[in-house]
């Protein structure tokens, strides 16, 4: 029976996931009307996916009979939310730049930031193999980002996709930072940690897009394109779906099993993206891809060794 539920849950966050990429690649890369206009609202989507995510989140309380009187305190609220904010931001407005296995790869270098700001802010220390599978990750990146100096001579838009995924990267490093303090120091459902994040992201969000006038450019859009509103709304729904299959992953079969299926989601996630969109990678890049799954994976081996020894 455990292993019918792993196979039902570890299926949710590839299904849920591998669609999420496909629509979020499809919104950003695609173009709409005779015109070919471009979707470049990215407040808007993360908005529509905050508020999914409240609601998911209240719902999972009232189903469970979740009843907390501890709540993120207002300062790590705001502060993790704009944190998140950024980071999630930076990597979607990346994909105008870069192709959608760049994106995947690079934000997959997520324990490069989490180790350099646990040793500058969490003044953690770690063993010397994590330090040499972070450098296997960071090599591997660089190496699928590197471009040709021909190739690099003829696009304008050179950097920009690539600055946008590191403050990504040191976004999530903070975000992860932060939530690590929190969770240290009041003890919390996940659910209503994520209720509480998600709703002073909706209120930063909120005040962002009257004030940029992003609201009304998006209702426009939307009603001109109504095809558009379809594609955000399975960019949430599958964000939320998969965040709750990981969330039962690790309570059903620890934080290892779920590493392990989340890397290997994202492998075959940059496969299908490279089959369905026709990515075209060079020998360097097939290579690079391997580079930071190696990587990844021996930090998680890495990871299961540590508590071993620790538990002995």
């Amino acid at each position: 029976m455990s292993t019918v539920r792993f196979i039902g849950i570890a299926g949710g966050i590839f299904a849920s996931f591998w669609i999420f990429g496909v629509l979020q690649e499809n919104l950003f890369k695609g173009t709409f009307g005779p015109d070919g206009e471009k979707f470049t609202f990215v407040m808007s989507l993360i908005f529509v996916t905050s508020f999914v995510n409240v609601c998911y989140a209240y719902l999972m309380m009232k189903v469970q009979n979740i009843k907390s009187d501890m709540h993120v305190p207002a300062v790590y609220q705001f502060s993790i939310a704009l944190t998140y904010l950024l980071a999630m931001s930076s990597s979607f407005m990346a994909l105008q730049w870069v192709s959608y296995p760049a994106q995947v790869l690079a934000k997959s270098a997520k324990p490069i930031p989490v180790l350099i700001m646990g040793v500058l802010v969490g003044n953690k220390s770690y063993h010397i193999a994590r330090y040499l599978m972070v450098l296997l990750i960071v090599m591997g990146v660089c190496l699928f980002m590197y471009r040709d100096d021909k190739a690099s001579t003829s696009e304008v838009g050179f950097g920009m996709g690539e600055l946008l995924l590191v403050l990504s990267l040191v976004m999530d490093g903070l975000t992860n930072s932060l939530q690590e303090r929190v969770m240290s120091k009041h003890s919390m459902k996940s659910e209503q940690f994520m209720f509480d994040i998600n709703q002073a992201s909706l209120l930063l969000l909120g005040v962002a897009l009257v004030f940029t006038g992003e609201a009304y450019k998006f209702l426009r859009f939307i009603q001109l394109y109504p095809i558009a509103l379809l594609q955000i709304g399975g960019v949430a729904l599958c964000s939320a779906l998969g965040q709750f299959c990981i969330y039962k992953c690790i309570i059903e079969f620890g934080t290892l099993t779920c590493s392990i299926v989340t890397t290997t989601r994202k492998f075959f996630t940059v496969l299908s993206s490279i089959v369905i969109f026709g990515h075209v990678l060079k020998g360097r890049q097939w290579f690079a891809i391997v580079l930071v799954f190696t990587g990844l994976l021996l930090d998680i081996y890495h990871g299961k060794s540590s508590k071993k020894n620790i538990q002995k």
